[in-house]
């Protein structure tokens, strides 16, 4: 783990990348990059069945924050790992999915540019950023930038490899249809493994903080429900982990800044918390003095060389689109600050950046 002052760099040997590998590792499959070896040594044993559950949000210190010390969360749990960066839903579920690091996935952040459009799209939503238009006649992150998933990799060397999630059929709609699709799952007589993922304490940490009633609400009910689950089960690992972390943010809204937004040659995307600017080759030096004069307290300005020499995105070969869709500067929250597109976008909480409470995530095991 490579820190600086509650920051944390990104970690390719110890990230949620990692852990998919273990995984194609234990059904004997060659791996797409490092193992996880905090969950290889349970994975040693031969279970019948392997459970992956990601719980959007639940970050280490939201479980520290919500959750009792001696209950089934922190009490099993095996240590503490990194998201990938961005420390967000679609870059980390997409390498927990794969097995693969960002730069070569590209799935890159909630909205990415897509310089074949030449257009920002909300990646899982399939819209033009910002509007409920249709990006295109088809899934552009999927047609782009296709990748194979480890369930499809098991499922094709003739192994059994289930996914249980509200985007894979069946298409489970509550966290009781995830646990009861699992329970059953499990009871089929062949070794198996199931990725299953559920979409909170994420939604509730966004919409009203993360020491607001309904987050901490929401994140002790879903320990008792998946402890309930345990209880139901035979022969089984399971492993509780998540996505990302979250961290409470103050707001503002880039078009108040005329003078940065004049620099522009498109709108940002990626994340409020991590912006790519595509800027004006004139405007270059504008655009630095004015963004370090507004955020330069709250913001780390980087030249996009820069963090491509720095591997953020990762350590191996990137995607054949990766350098296009980036632009020229990388801005990365170091504070509690956002930077929102819209004033109807804004929310209490959020992720992507690089402070301990985004990127540490925790392997919660049940054996």
């Amino acid at each position: 783990m490579k820190e600086n002052n509650h920051l944390v760099w990104p970690d390719y040997e110890n990230c949620l990348a990692n852990l998919p590998n273990s995984i194609l590792k234990k059904w004997n499959l060659p791996t797409r990059g490092s193992t996880l070896p905090l969950a290889d040594r349970y994975l040693q044993k031969d279970y019948k069945n392997v459970v992956i559950l990601l719980l959007d949000g639940m970050g280490k210190a939201i479980i520290e924050s919500h959750l009792d010390k001696n209950g089934p969360f922190r009490s099993h749990l095996a240590g503490v790992y990194q998201s990938v960066f961005l420390s967000s839903t679609v870059p980390a579920t997409t390498s927990a999915l794969s097995g693969l690091q960002p730069c070569e996935h590209a799935w890159l952040g909630w909205d990415n540019y897509y310089p074949q459009l030449d257009k920002n799209v909300t990646v899982f939503l399939n819209v033009i950023q910002s509007t409920e238009a249709p990006a295109a006649n088809y899934h552009v992150a999927s047609t782009i930038a296709p990748y194979e998933n480890v369930i499809s990799r098991i499922n094709r060397a003739g192994g059994h490899a289930y996914a249980c999630t509200p985007f894979f059929e069946p298409f489970p709609d509550s966290f009781e249809k995830i646990c009861a699709r699992i329970k059953d799952l499990c009871k089929k007589p062949e070794k198996k493994y199931i990725y299953a993922y559920w979409p909170e304490p994420d939604g509730a940490l966004h919409e009203s903080g993360c020491h607001a009633e309904a987050a901490i609400r929401m994140t002790r009910e879903l320990e008792e429900k998946v402890a309930e689950l345990v209880g139901e089960l035979e022969d089984t690992l399971l492993i509780v982990t998540a996505d990302h972390g979250h961290k409470d943010c103050q707001a503002v809204v880039l078009t108040d800044y005329p003078k940065i937004c004049d620099c522009l040659i498109r709108t940002p995307s990626l994340e409020p918390c991590v912006l790519n600017f595509f800027v004006k080759e004139d405007k270059k030096e504008i655009f630095e003095d004015e963004f370090r004069r507004e955020f330069g307290e709250k913001f780390l300005l980087m030249p996009m060389q820069e963090v491509l020499d720095k591997q953020l995105f990762g350590t191996a070969e990137p995607h054949p689109s990766f350098r296009d869709m980036l632009g020229n500067y990388l801005a990365i929250a170091m504070d509690d600050l956002a930077i929102f597109l819209r004033p109807e976008d804004v929310l209490k909480s959020m992720h992507g950046g690089v402070s301990e409470d985004e990127v540490m995530i925790p392997l919660i095991v049940f054996d």
